[in-house]
């Protein structure tokens, strides 16, 4: 009898997961270069969904500039066809708009499902003098404006950290923003900046060539247990960048549900879990049933975040 049930389950499975896989190749637009976590990302979904649905090919391709914002902007001339999707961040969709160099709304943007999410943390080149948090902070209060740190564009979510960096910890030090994450690593490893506002993933991803000197997360990283959490230097800083996928405004509704379901299904997927976990992402499952609470929280959070913190003043 038990042999027949997971023979069953053998059979039932993949019929039913083939509801949900579609019928022609998906094009996955990415906004930032290749090689950051974004990219990153994409790529680990691009391996899950071959297994999952093996007909069809998740084709990457890229479009970035203004932080994203270029990519946004165009998304809804794509085909609502079901089969182009966009890579999207928080708070970058809501933060952009409201600083006016953009040519989206945040309204423009369509979410069908938000897959993880990834803590802040500030790092240095592993040749960086400044081996702890506080070395750092001792310095930049030494010497205001000498300091730079990079981030992946302006007004995202490494932009609002920096920002958030400055006024928390009362240091003066400048931004400097990069196309993404990956054109960023070069320079940190170069000496031209002398650290980054980014996330546990790139810590992790770059273990050896950069430390991480604080993290933004409930307890520290398992990955990182030397690094301690902002809450540990006695702030109250848990937060960092949401990542997912959008659709042109015209996706009909029953392809919106088809693609929010097929990424669900990836995320549970066992080889998801731990590509996730040994990158640094927090996977998050937010479909089309909880998209509208969700977004009106995180637009409420943000605007007041954006507003508080001066952003594109």
């Amino acid at each position: 009898m038990m042999k027949l049930i997971a023979l069953l389950g053998m059979v039932v499975a993949p019929a039913l997961f083939a509801q949900t896989c579609p019928d022609k190749n998906i094009s996955y637009w990415q906004a930032f270069p290749a090689g950051g976590e974004s990219d990153l990302s994409g790529r680990h979904q691009q391996a899950i969904l071959k297994k999952r649905c093996p007909a069809i090919d998740t084709v990457i391709q890229y479009k970035p500039g203004a932080g994203g914002g270029l990519m946004w902007a165009q998304m809804n001339q794509l085909p609502g066809d079901g089969f182009n999707i966009v890579g999207i961040n928080l708070p970058h969709i809501v933060f952009q708009p409201m600083e006016g160099q953009v040519q989206y709304k945040t309204d423009d943007v369509t979410p069908v499902f938000w897959f993880h999410y990834t803590p802040d943390a500030l790092v240095v080149a592993e040749t960086s003098p400044f081996k702890t948090f506080q070395d750092l902070v001792k310095a930049a209060k030494a010497d205001p404006g000498k300091f730079s740190l990079g981030g992946s564009g302006l007004n995202s979510a490494n932009h609002a950290a920096h920002e958030r960096f400055n006024a928390t910890f009362g240091v003066k030090t400048t931004y400097v923003p990069f196309k993404g994450t990956g054109d960023m690593t070069t320079s940190i490893l170069g000496g031209h900046v002398d650290g980054a506002m980014s996330y546990t993933a790139f810590a992790i991803n770059n273990k050896g060539k950069v430390r991480a000197l604080a993290v933004a997360m409930e307890k520290r990283h398992p990955l990182l247990p030397d690094t301690p959490t902002f809450r540990e230097l006695g702030v109250d800083w848990v937060d960092g960048a949401y990542r997912g996928i959008g659709v042109p405004k015209s996706t009909p509704l029953e392809a919106k549900k088809r693609l929010s379901d097929l990424w669900a299904s990836v995320n549970s997927d066992p080889e998801m879990k731990e590509l996730a976990a040994k990158s640094g992402f927090e996977l998050i499952n937010i479909g089309l049933e909880e998209m509208e609470a969700f977004m009106k929280e995180k637009i409420k959070l943000y605007t007041e975040s954006a507003k508080r913190l001066n952003l594109g003043k």
